[in-house]
């Protein structure tokens, strides 16, 4: 009878809780319809301003009392100063920026979709003197995936915006194709970049699907529409086409390269190669070597530093099945949690 008493309570929590999951649920839908026609979210931060107060903390935190009072009233001394100088000169003087943005690429770099919101934002915005700072990490993907994202960062180039990139982990391949636009390059020393190649894997269970007798049958028009095929039959004249592909996506890569670095040895490069930070400096792939953290904190002492991120919206399948998620797993945790005494 207790395990009963226990189900039951246990049974009806259960119910509170997708009862309220549905009221969520219905909220949710309520304001997705109210905007749908938003595809998602513009978020501006202040880099500046955060090491500044992070700076000012720390001062107070550190410093004596008497040491502290000096600091705040040498900071107060140079903001006049400031405003002085910009009162005499008549006309409102707005610092030069530099606008950073995070770019974390995947096999398919869907993320351009955040990229090109985000670069549309700073040409709009942009003054003469500022300059875009882009944080790549990526292992490359898909051609005209990282191909549309390179042409996003030119689109800053066109516009005459000084365009630096900055790798800390990993840009490869694709991720080097983005990079390789800056008119600078950082990178970590042991920061990957390079691999300038082309690649592609095909499984084929042709004689698999043989041993058992199953029939697969491929119909095109063209002689070339398939090349090569996973589960049909690979011809000799398929393999060499689809190699003479490769080869001319390779020539591509290798001509979109030497036309931002022309002063790269491109046949020593365009091995299919990578290489660190403190080798790669010594090729010419990257101008300097230093993280990320290291330009931001340099710019920031010169300039207003700002990050620019648009995060699209979720779609509501997508926010219902997480929620659901969550709340399933809740659920097993606390049935678990109630019938651990019964083993």
């Amino acid at each position: 009878m207790e395990f009963l008493y226990e189900y039951g309570l246990f049974f009806a929590k259960a119910v509170t809780i997708v009862v309220s999951i549905l009221a969520v649920v219905i909220v949710v839908l309520a304001s997705t319809v109210k905007h749908k026609t938003e595809k998602g979210e513009l978020k501006i931060t202040n880099i500046s301003d955060n090491l500044k107060e992070l700076k000012h903390e720390l001062k107070e935190e550190l410093l004596s009392k008497k040491a502290f009072k000096a600091y705040e009233k040498q900071v107060k001394a140079d903001d006049k100063a400031k405003e002085k100088a910009e009162k005499d000169n008549k006309e409102p003087e707005t610092d030069p920026k530099v606008f950073v943005i995070d770019f974390k690429g995947s096999i398919d770099a869907n993320e351009v979709a955040s990229l090109r919101e985000e670069i549309s934002a700073i040409l709009t915005i942009a003054d003469k003197g500022d300059e875009v700072l882009v944080n790549v990490e990526s292992g490359g993907g898909m051609v005209h995936g990282y191909g549309l994202a390179s042409s996003q960062l030119d689109r800053l180039r066109q516009a005459d915006i000084p365009l630096s990139i900055c790798v800390d982990k990993v840009a490869a391949s694709g991720g080097y194709m983005m990079a390789c636009v800056a008119n600078k390059i950082y990178a970590a020393p042991f920061a990957i970049v390079g691999s300038i190649g082309v690649v592609a894997q095909v499984p084929n269970f042709n004689r698999l699907l043989k041993k058992h007798d199953i029939d697969y049958e491929q119909h095109t028009a063209g002689n070339f529409k398939r090349t090569l095929t996973v589960f049909g039959e690979n011809t000799d004249e398929g393999r060499e086409k689809f190699q003479q592909e490769l080869e001319e996506t390779h020539v591509l890569f290798k001509d979109f390269i030497a036309k931002y670095r022309p002063e790269l040895d491109i046949a020593k490069v365009a091995t299919g190669e990578h290489w660190y930070g403190q080798q790669a400096i010594e090729l010419g792939l990257i101008d300097e070597v230093a993280t990320s953290d290291d330009v931001i904190m340099k710019l920031a002492n010169e300039r207003t530093v700002v990050k620019i991120s648009y995060q699209l919206k979720k779609k509501l399948s997508d926010k219902i099945a997480h929620g659901a998620s969550l709340s399933f797993n809740a659920i097993f945790n606390k049935f678990a949690e109630k019938n651990q005494p019964l083993k």
